[in-house]
């Protein structure tokens, strides 16, 4: 099938978020256990990542693992790390040979110790020039993001470093962890859950809503494609009116 990019002439998103769900659905609805989902969907992961390279989309990024997530099986969760650590290892060299700049926003304390050293080490290498930003969030909660930069924030007003009454958004956002990226344009959720689960809340706040049927395993540039084509035909208006009305 000939794979063609969106038209020109359509608003294009400069941060594309994506809340990567229906691993463990895709492996039950084939008798599978849930780990053979999870193993598929770090396939779809490279396929997101060529995908958005292809688009132009300068940055991307993906919820990996949820603060949450650490409530399900001990052997599911070992199962994730395990994966984790071969997707580190083994796909780190090419994103970088590829312009792909690897970021990680999270709670990393709570992540093994290994799997820390292999993020330390594959974020010391930046590519040149940087084509895409690719940010993974593991161990990541959007409630726990605000609260840690409110901490900060309330730190830096005792120690008399921040004056409480310059506080605007700009300086709110720069406590968060996605400071240096832009606001999410679209954010794009798959398996048809409604819902945004506690993922760049405060970053998110004007970002186009896009909801998927296909489960993250099946997702491909395609999806994808139409997901910024659907993007490009919505009016962003940020709570003003068109100027004509």
């Amino acid at each position: 099938m000939l794979q063609v990019a969106p038209e020109p002439s359509l608003t294009m998103p400069e941060h594309v978020a994506i809340i990567m769900d229906g691993n463990g659905r895709w492996a039950s609805s084939r008798g599978l256990p849930r780990i053979f989902g999870h193993r598929k969907g770090a396939a779809a992961v490279k396929r997101a990542v060529k995908a958005a390279v292809e688009l132009d989309i300068p940055y991307l990024t993906l919820f990996g693992f949820s603060t949450e997530n650490w409530r399900r099986p001990v052997e599911e969760v070992a199962e994730l790390m395990r994966l984790m650590r071969h997707y580190l290892r083994s796909e780190v060299a090419d994103l970088h040979k590829n312009g792909v700049c690897l970021k990680v926003i999270g709670d990393r304390d709570r992540l093994p110790r290994d799997i820390i050293d292999l993020i330390d080490h594959a974020e010391t290498i930046v590519p040149d020039p940087v084509v895409l930003t690719l940010t993974v969030a593991l161990s990541y909660g959007g409630r726990g993001d605000i609260l840690q930069a409110v901490r900060s924030i309330a730190e830096a007003a005792r120690d008399g470093v921040l004056d409480p009454s310059t506080l605007d958004e700009g300086v709110v956002g720069g406590f968060l962890q996605t400071n240096g990226l832009p606001d999410p344009d679209l954010l794009i959720r798959t398996s048809g859950e409604q819902r945004i689960s506690n993922f760049l809340l405060w970053q998110s706040a004007y970002a186009e809503l896009i909801f998927t049927d296909t489960l993250w395993p099946d997702f491909d540039r395609d999806d994808l494609e139409a997901a910024v084509v659907e993007f490009g035909r919505r009016e962003r208006r940020f709570g003003a009116v068109e100027a004509s009305a």
